[in-house]
């Protein structure tokens, strides 16, 4: 068995709602890095992110990988770099208002609706710091998708064991949909039924605030999710806001105040309220549908095409298409008796077909359903006589 099987998480009895956020500036007024660690290494904030951005433009070089190996490189002999120094740095991030009891107050919400509230994070930042945040150490997250580094026998970060960027972000959202969230788990690129899928897009929320969460919000938002932008609720700058609704890559925008009762916290509430009453219908139509599928089934494409025959002469509406779907009737011969007195009914109620009874093709139909007939119900004794006139 492929070892990940068992780790993979699998359709639920209830409708399960993913939450996924992007972490700096979303659940974090600033980015993580600049909230202690680049101070540490005796750095100006700005000055840091110009070079470690120009290393990555004069090398061709992924942005994150150039930050991940600048925390490294201006470290040495300043700063150990390891897992549990990141902690302690995480430990230090600011949050917006209400983050710290949002996550277990949103999954208890979906608990009294039916729905099964998961937290995810998506993020380019820092694994090991963001596992040392109050909020991660409360195990909110069911999975934290985020950087993270190699670290060898001492302890020392010596490589990225693990990079995300604004393209590769989208991955994860698959990974969640599926619910095969281990990142070497190949079992993402397998195909799975639509009633399969453990969270399905429109079940996903996604909150971002910027240029690097447009991948997955527009994925999000494609696929009938729903994606919100979060704004400093301090500065109340909405331009990014507006210029992501503008490019229809989100549906909503509200100030990064996770607290109760604020405009975030009803958006989200709204949201699982509409997803369990679009859920109840949803489990509905795949019951149904695997319904007609058995039912095709067991009936056979025989069956299953002199009923639809018989429906279409039944709301035949004009002259033309009721000769043509007698012809197509005349290819069969091995009509039931409840068949003929379906085809018996249908010609005396609906008019289309009574009017034309004495055309050839018609009447020789009829005068066949009406010879294999060991008795005449009132319907075909009406059908007899109106082709004797």
């Amino acid at each position: 068995m492929n070892q990940y099987v068992e780790k993979r998480k699998h359709k639920e009895n209830k409708p399960v709602v993913a939450i996924c956020y992007d972490f700096d500036r979303t659940l974090s007024p600033e980015d993580m890095q600049a909230q202690g660690y680049i101070q540490s290494c005796e750095y100006d904030i700005n000055e840091f992110w110009t070079e470690s951005n120009n290393l990555a433009t004069n090398n061709d070089m992924d942005q994150n990988l150039a930050y991940m190996y600048m925390m490294v490189e201006k470290a040495e002999g300043k700063v150990v770099v390891n897992r549990e120094r990141l902690a302690e740095y995480g430990a230090g991030v600011t949050l917006f208002p209400g983050v710290k009891e949002w996550f277990e107050r949103i999954k208890k919400y979906g608990i009294e609706k039916g729905v099964i509230v998961e937290h995810y994070i998506i993020s380019s930042g820092l694994k090991e710091m963001i596992e040392g945040t109050e909020i991660a150490k409360q195990g909110v997250f069911e999975k934290i998708y985020a950087s993270s580094f190699y670290f060898n026998e001492r302890g020392a970060a010596k490589w990225p064991a693990q990079v995300v960027n604004y393209t590769n972000k989208t991955q994860f959202l698959f990974r969640i949909q599926k619910g095969v969230l281990d990142i070497n788990d190949q079992g993402v690129n397998d195909s799975f039924e639509a009633d399969e899928i453990r969270v399905p897009f429109r079940n996903m929320i996604y909150i971002g605030d910027s240029d690097t969460d447009i991948p997955c919000m527009k994925l999000v938002t494609m696929n009938g999710g729903h994606s919100i932008a979060v704004y400093d609720p301090e500065t109340k700058d909405k331009s990014k806001a507006y210029k992501m609704m503008r490019e229809k890559r989100i549906k909503f925008y509200a100030p990064a105040d996770y607290s109760e009762g604020k405009e975030l916290d009803l958006l989200v509430k709204d949201i699982i309220d509409r997803t369990a009453a679009n859920e109840k219908l949803e489990s509905l139509y795949y019951r149904q549908k695997k319904e007609q599928i058995t039912n095709d089934e067991e009936q056979g494409e025989e069956a299953r095409n002199k009923v639809d025959l018989i429906n279409s002469l039944r709301i035949s509406g004009n002259f033309a298409y009721t000769h043509t779907v007698i012809a197509q009737l005349n290819k069969y011969d091995n009509w039931t008796n409840d068949e003929r007195e379906d085809l018996f009914e249908i010609a005396v109620h609906n008019r289309q077909v009574y009017c034309i009874l004495h055309d050839t093709d018609v009447k020789n139909f009829y005068q066949n359903l009406l010879s294999k007939s060991k008795s005449l119900s009132e319907n075909a004794k009406i059908v007899r006589d109106a082709m004797e006139e």
